[in-house]
């Protein structure tokens, strides 16, 4: 954060924190995958499942839980990011500069489907917008900014 305004994470920023949370969780996810026999993972922008949906639907929904626990847990804790996003220096905040709640953070998790079926065009809105806002962010109010927990005080201008 400068002075009194927000310095908003834009794009590749998140790419880089979004790749560094899948590599966190490659980790809890491959010793499952090992345990239960399931070869290949696929990963989208919400969440992470096997490839071979039919041998393991308890599986699928394990690692897509422990995805959504994953985010949703960070982003509404008071590191308020999750570990890739503390790496690249980023919070998740509300448009007040405040940390969110565990329903917006779930509300916003879940938003992020709608960014993945529109061609990804509601990440890509993040390269584009004054803001840097995904249309997941948009949905639930929250901005992605540079800062340290706690820290992000309130933006002037999200009021005008």
């Amino acid at each position: 954060m400068r002075g009194n305004s927000m310095t908003y994470g834009g794009f590749w920023v998140r790419v880089g924190a979004y790749i560094i949370d899948i590599v966190f969780l490659m980790i809890v996810f491959f010793p499952l995958i090992f345990v239960f026999g399931t070869s290949t993972v696929e990963t989208t922008a919400t969440s992470f499942s096997s490839s071979a949906q039919s041998d393991s639907p308890l599986l699928n929904l394990v690692f897509g839980l422990i995805g959504a626990a994953y985010f949703v847990g960070f982003e509404s804790s008071s590191m308020q990011a999750t570990p890739g996003k503390r790496a690249m220096g980023l919070v998740v905040t509300g448009e007040d500069g405040r940390r969110i709640s565990v329903l917006r953070a779930l509300g916003r998790y879940f938003s992020k489907i709608l960014s993945s079926m529109i061609l990804l065009i509601g990440y890509i809105m993040v390269a584009f917008t004054a803001r840097k806002q995904g249309l997941h962010d948009m949905i639930c109010s929250t901005l992605v900014v540079h800062a340290k927990p706690g820290e992000t005080g309130v933006d002037p201008d999200v009021f005008s």
